[in-house]
């Protein structure tokens, strides 16, 4: 599926017009004109088709993303945890997890409540010899 195809498709989908199109990529500062649209949207085979390029469409999907949810809140600055200035931050608190071979003592089964091994009756054996699939003359009903 092309750009082009992805840009008809929301076009439809959203039932947008070539202005309202103008409008969502001003939201993101990306200017195209009505004309410029139209070619995007021609068939592959016509004069005056113009495949749309990974940009517009990015822009296009960003200035969507506005258009839908409105323009994006500035954070509130008492909600935003500082991040800390040192990297080299007291790493000794933490302790490294190590893999161990005996698993906790919640996790064993004792013998008591382990389930007995599977004893089925086993496959039931059919009859692929060429005798038993030859149809038989004989009907259902049949008793002779």
């Amino acid at each position: 599926m092309t750009n082009n195809d992805i840009m008809k498709k929301l076009r439809v989908a959203l039932q947008l017009r070539n202005s309202d199109i103008v409008q969502i990529l001003e939201l993101v500062d990306f200017k195209a004109s009505e004309s410029e649209l139209t070619a995007f949207f021609r068939s592959e085979d016509h004069e005056k088709f113009r495949p749309l390029g990974d940009q517009m469409l990015r822009n296009f999907l960003n200035g969507l993303v506005i258009h839908m949810r409105g323009p994006m809140k500035p954070a509130d600055p008492s909600t935003v945890k500082p991040k800390p200035a040192d990297d080299t931050a007291d790493k000794s608190s933490f302790k490294a997890k190590r893999p161990s071979d005996k698993k906790p003592a919640h996790f064993k089964k004792t013998n008591s409540e382990q389930s007995p091994p599977f004893k089925g009756k086993g496959r039931s054996k059919i009859n692929f010899s060429s005798a038993s699939l030859k149809r038989s003359n004989k009907k259902p009903n049949d008793n002779s």
